[in-house]
């Protein structure tokens, strides 16, 4: 099995938070369109045949694209790769762009997954993040995907807004729930470098929630997520049984993939790939591509890392077939005071995040890198 990520940059607006490649302006995207057409024909062989599992487009904002551009790419895909007939097919988009006949065009030409990019039900912190619709509008959206037929939908929100208290976020998550969408994904407010987030923090106009607070959200959401029958399959996803995303559950898991379109990465197995975050020269070579050699230790640091975000953990039979003994035997010293300290468990020759372990994974999952 394999995925396709195809990367639209285009946005109506540009979000405070995000550090994606993007751009504003729309002008170029019929070339593009068709440069993202051409480099799924230079690159057919990437995936060595494998059938394709599934296809994401993300951005950026696809749903800023006409659906005749969106099924385009997708009609293109569809007759140069193997695609399996019950591939999941998802669309990125913002919920003033999911109109009743979007949705029903994008039913239409096949897509069967939607992610919408709510952030939050609350009207000032919408307005403060340059998010373009309402809460009123996101809601709207989901209940109108519903009536289309879509039964596989995704909502993404933030926590950790300066100044939010948890009651404020409790609603949030309760406004979510009442949704009754099959996926959430919660992230909290990350100040990226080089956004305009950022240098506010930096030049005192806002400042971060307390960290005590922060781990109350996010201990909050589980709690209210899991009453509410959903899996906390991955640190900050949950789905109901089944519904996991199985695009984002590739990546977890070291499944090849080809990521298409100005600043997409790829993955073969062993090495990845990626084009610079230009539109300009995507335009002049879609197949241009810088190539990370990823070494023993590098493969074992990401194995480590995407491993223990998952509730299936870090299986060490599978760390040893792939990297040898030593460094199973490694992966085990350094997780000797964490398990002391109720940060991971060990059951079945699997190390799993407890739920303490969850509010501090980087630093356990860093400790269990490779210290060159």
């Amino acid at each position: 099995m394999a995925g396709i990520y195809l990367h639209i940059p285009f946005c109506k607006s540009r979000c405070i938070y995000c550090g994606f490649f993007s751009t504003i302006s729309l002008q170029k995207r019929h070339e593009y369109v068709e440069a993202v057409v051409d480099e799924l024909r230079q690159r057919h062989s990437f995936l060595g045949g494998a059938l394709v599992d599934t296809i994401y487009f993300g951005g950026g904002t696809p749903s800023q694209l006409p659906p005749d551009e969106l099924e385009r790419m997708l009609h293109a895909l569809y007759n140069i790769y193997n695609v399996r007939e019950e591939a999941e097919v998802t669309l990125e988009g913002n919920p003033d762009d999911m109109t009743p006949m979007m949705l029903q065009r994008l039913q239409q030409m096949g897509i069967n997954r939607l992610s919408m990019g709510v952030q939050t039900f609350d009207d000032e912190r919408l307005h403060f993040l340059h998010r373009r619709h309402t809460s009123a509008q996101a809601i709207q959206a989901v209940r109108d995907a519903q009536a289309a037929g879509f039964s596989n939908i995704s909502i993404d929100l933030m926590f950790g807004f300066p100044h939010q208290t948890l009651d404020e976020w409790k609603r949030d998550v309760q406004t979510a729930l009442s949704l009754q969408v099959q996926h959430l994904s919660a992230y909290s407010l990350m100040y990226e470098e080089g956004t305009l987030l950022e240098q506010m923090l930096t030049n005192g106009e806002i400042g971060e929630v307390d960290e005590e607070v922060s781990l109350q959200m996010y201990e909050y959401l589980m709690d209210a997520l899991k009453e509410a029958g959903y899996e906390h399959y991955e640190i900050s996803n949950f789905s109901l049984p089944g519904m996991q995303s199985r695009h984002n559950s590739s990546y977890w898991h070291g499944i090849p993939y080809l990521g298409v379109g100005a600043g997409a990465h790829s993955y073969d197995g062993h090495n990845r790939f990626y084009h610079p975050d230009s539109l300009e020269q995507y335009l002049a070579d879609p197949c241009m591509l810088i190539t990370e050699q990823l070494n023993d230790h590098e493969r074992y640091d990401e194995f480590v890392f995407t491993s223990l975000r998952t509730a299936e953990g870090l299986h060490l039979l599978q760390l040893e077939q792939l990297f040898g003994t030593s460094c199973k035997k490694y992966c085990l010293q350094n997780a000797q005071r964490h398990l002391k300290a109720g940060l991971l468990s060990l059951t079945d020759d699997t190390l799993r995040l407890t739920r303490q372990g969850l509010f501090i994974s980087n630093e356990v999952m860093s400790d269990l890198m490779w210290d060159e």
